[in-house]
């Protein structure tokens, strides 16, 4: 259906599109952004292993799930594959409803499952490891 969209990228996520959404008092972005720390380690970035057709399939059923739960409009959620770097975006989820408490209680609600259920998985990348060179 055209009120949901999924899309796994190679690399980091570039800048949002506008989104409009007929009938929407509330349209909340959330980017997940790689941190330059990992269990207190400094790391060059994350690399993101998915099996797409599973990872698109789990995140249109939640994406489905959280429509009729919160009563939404419209989800649009885009996920990296491969290698992201320091404080680009790897992870956006668009949320779309008539009103605000809806949408606040969805976007919570979809990234804790998400991260539960997808298989999407990351990998640590260290600074050594992004500055190694191969003969």
């Amino acid at each position: 259906r055209m009120s949901i969209h999924v899309a796994i990228h190679d690399g980091p996520l570039g800048a949002a599109e506008p989104w409009p959404v007929r009938g929407a008092g509330a349209v909340l972005c959330f980017e997940g952004v790689v941190r330059p720390l990992e269990d207190a380690q400094p790391i060059a970035g994350l690399t993101y292993d998915t099996y797409d057709p599973m990872a698109e399939q789990e995140l249109s059923r939640l994406a489905g799930q959280a429509m009729e739960q919160f009563g939404l409009l419209a989800v649009h959620v885009e996920h990296s594959r491969g290698f992201v770097a320091n404080f680009a975006c790897s992870f956006r989820l668009r949320i779309a409803s008539a009103h605000r408490k809806e949408a606040l209680a969805a976007m919570d609600w979809f990234i804790d499952r998400m991260k539960q259920q997808t298989p999407i998985w990351k990998r640590s990348v260290t600074l050594e490891q992004a500055t190694e060179v191969t003969p």
